[in-house]
């Protein structure tokens, strides 16, 4: 490669196989690092990784996070794709292209605040059977509002970042709690989205204004402790056995790459009160695959998902809650009607009650040393699809003190 000033650039094109899921019409975000450089924003293309700061000659990629460029909004959102789109039709400055296998990913953005969501009716019929065996499953309000619960964004990690088993209280036979590492170690395989254009502390956000606010989507494992939480839970909701990690995919898909696979939400009965009701009902046709060791075991669409994603925008903001640049929310577990559809290992195993094969052995929850993959997929705007960048994380001891 020249030094600059010292002749004239090389220039390369980036071969992408036709049957990537990373090809022009794609163009993830993310951050990298290079061998011996800084994080710096790059946009993914097949197996390569295009530094946007020397594409575009541009200082605001050549930060260790999206939350600059985010904050410029969605005009400048989509000038730069376009800018983008058209210059990884040609050649490329040689300086630009870095393979995907020799840089190292980061998270993506700065996240000041990060709400989950339990946006599935699926998911939630099926613990309300589990937990309520002689009850309605779906509590009163659940049909409402877009249930949720604000999270810890200290602990939102980057894909492939291990997780250490928690500690917490457990509740024993006799009805008084111990202490020591869950026993019943779950995931959550979830959609999450970013926003771009952050909202004023008592203004909230109109339904109508999700595409002014939120940049795009990316895969989450909100890994779940099952016995911590069903101690702590009542009566105040998540703590302890959700806030120790939550993987995020290095990769955040804009919105504009999902046009083609917006869908109409599932009907919603009772009609939703006003704020909620906006000109568009939208949902996305998004099918996701969890790999545990490496083995297929279930298969969650986002199409079944309940509420929509502009809905939990304008929920968590009702109240005049405040968002900002790189805050993120999930849709919580996504699961669909048959067995092979279940996002979380509770719903799969049955709370235990039905193993699950996995390499030919029976399992029911996560052992130290297991790993696991979310990857998903949607219709791109030709009869290719598009990949969403996949989130993996694996299960390492307990610190116990």
């Amino acid at each position: 490669m020249d030094l600059v000033g010292a002749g004239p650039r090389v220039r390369t094109r980036v071969e992408v196989a036709p049957e990537s899921l990373f090809g022009p019409d794609n163009l993830p975000y993310g951050v990298f690092a290079p061998s011996g450089a800084g994080p710096r924003v790059g946009v993914r293309l097949g197996e390569h990784v295009i530094d946007v700061a020397v594409l575009l000659d541009d200082s605001v990629f050549a930060e260790p996070s999206l939350n600059g460029f985010l904050a410029q909004g969605p005009a400048r959102w989509r000038a730069v794709r376009d800018r983008i789109r058209e210059a990884v039709d040609g050649e490329l400055d040689d300086a630009a292209v870095h393979r995907l296998s020799e840089v190292q990913l980061r998270l993506p953005v700065r996240i000041g605040d990060y709400v989950d969501f339990y946006a599935s009716i699926d998911h939630a019929t099926n613990l309300g059977h589990l937990f309520r065996p002689d009850g309605e499953p779906l509590l009163p309000n659940w049909r409402h509002l877009p249930v949720g619960y604000h999270g810890r964004a200290g602990t939102v990690v980057v894909s492939g970042t291990d997780v250490a088993r928690p500690c917490g209280q457990r509740r024993t036979d006799s009805g008084a709690p111990d202490f020591g590492p869950s026993r019943r170690l779950d995931i959550e395989a979830e959609l999450g989205f970013v926003i771009g254009v952050g909202s004023p502390l008592g203004v909230p956000v109109g339904i109508d204004e999700f595409a002014d606010r939120v940049f795009g989507v990316a895969l989450v494992n909100d890994w779940s402790a099952r016995d911590i939480q069903a101690w702590e839970y009542q009566p105040l909701g998540p703590f302890l056995g959700k806030s120790f990690a939550t993987s995020m995919s290095p990769w955040i898909t804009p919105l504009a790459a999902l046009e083609s696979a917006r869908i109409p939400l599932p009907e919603q009965s009772p009609t939703p009160l006003p704020y909620l009701l906006g000109a568009e009902r939208w949902g996305l046709d998004i099918e996701l695959t969890v790999t545990w060791n490496g083995q297929p075991v279930t298969y969650p669409p986002y199409s079944r998902m309940y509420w929509s994603p502009a809905q939990m925008l304008a929920h968590l903001t009702a109240n005049g809650a405040s968002t900002r640049t790189g805050d993120l929310y999930a849709s919580g577990t996504i699961s669909g009607p048959e067995t092979d559809q279940r996002g979380s290992f509770i719903e799969l195993s049955w709370g235990g009650s039905r193993p699950v094969l996995v390499n030919g052995r029976e399992r029911t929850f996560l052992e130290d040393g297991d790993a696991v993959t979310i990857m998903a997929s949607a219709p791109g705007p030709h009869p290719a699809r598009i990949g969403l960048g996949e989130v993996t994380g694996r299960i390492r001891p307990a610190r116990v003190r």
